[in-house]
């Protein structure tokens, strides 16, 4: 089973982090965690991955006709003037601030890119299954209702805060078109994005399950 989405970006962020604190020259020391829950090891456990993504249906991508984001709606309120953006924000930020409930400050550490982010305007909550491309391998059929919940999943690695650059460059593209710049992060890219579409049912393209299958190769 996945670690807890809380738990496996904390430690992805800081990776990112230490990353650029080892490219800058500075000496970084790493405590192994173990194998808990909260290890990412376990959702990049290559037999489970595989298993998963050779349990998605292959075919080909679907049509956009009739596409709109607004068929996915968006952030949904958690209370009290929050919503789940800030819910994301303040998950998988450090030292973060709020006024009330909107997140005013923080860091933020980009997996994709491993840029460093302190102004909360400048982050996006990348969806890792970009809704565009979850219309075209399954959700055209489904309720608005259930689009809601996809957009707004906080339960599967489906939503994580990273630069807008990275968020924009990547738009809605598979992995067989656009991965992350970090090649470290390929991994848990892959074993996160074929997370969200078995959990929601999803197909994946030839080319789609092939780059899949490639981020793969040499994953614990």
């Amino acid at each position: 089973m996945p670690p807890p989405p809380a738990s496996r970006w904390s430690l992805r962020l800081a990776a990112a982090l230490l990353a650029t604190l080892a490219a800058a020259g500075c000496e970084v020391t790493v405590t192994d965690s173990g194998s808990g829950p909260g290890d990412t090891s376990s959702t990049r456990n290559s037999e489970d991955v595989r298993a998963r993504l050779a349990g998605l249906t292959v075919t080909k991508a679907g049509s956009m006709r009739a596409y709109s984001r607004d068929k996915f709606p968006h952030w949904r309120s958690t209370g009290d003037n929050c919503d789940v953006r800030d819910t994301v924000l303040k998950r998988d930020g450090t030292k973060v601030k709020v006024s009330g409930c909107n997140v005013v400050a923080g860091t933020w550490v980009s997996v994709y890119d491993g840029d460093r982010l302190t102004d909360p305007a400048k982050v996006d909550i990348d969806h890792m299954v970009p809704l565009a491309n979850a219309w075209r391998s399954g959700a055209s059929s489904w309720t608005t209702d259930r689009r809601g919940d996809f957009a707004n999943d906080l339960d599967d690695p489906q939503l994580v805060a990273v630069s807008a650059a990275s968020n924009r460059s990547k738009g809605d593209q598979d992995p067989s078109t656009w991965k992350p710049e970090r090649t470290d992060a390929w991994c848990q890219y892959a074993a996160d994005w074929i997370t969200v579409k078995a959990r929601w049912k999803l197909t994946v393209t030839e080319k789609e399950k092939a780059a899949l299958t490639d981020m793969l190769k040499g994953c614990r």
